[in-house]
């Protein structure tokens, strides 16, 4: 599966397109990890249980939306793009969306 932040994928042309795709994944932030986070905050740097935890939700919503896109019979995704939120006080959420699309190699 392509998947590409461009509308376009070089070498290649979008012969359909079959629509919206995403995953979604939302992530509890456990309590060690807001101990420890808290602790990091009060002498400053990089809080890597958060890190892996944010790569780690980055990659399994990416594998769903591939997964939803290879469903709907696509070969590629092309505008992909990510954005994230917050879901309640220590939740997390991860939303890769983009569009579907059958491209041939030109």
């Amino acid at each position: 599966m392509l998947v590409v932040t461009t509308e376009n994928i070089h070498g290649y042309k979008v012969v359909e397109v079959k629509g919206p795709v995403f995953g979604l994944i939302v992530r509890s932030r456990g309590l060690g990890a807001d101990i420890m986070a808290s602790l990091k905050g009060l002498v400053g740097g990089e809080i890597k249980q958060y890190t892996v935890m944010l790569e780690d939700s980055r990659k399994e919503a990416m594998d769903r939306m591939i997964k939803n896109a290879n469903a709907m019979g696509a070969n590629a995704i092309v505008m992909t793009r990510f954005d994230s939120g917050e879901a309640g006080k220590n939740m997390t959420e991860i939303f890769a969306y983009g569009t579907a699309v059958i491209v041939e190699k030109m």
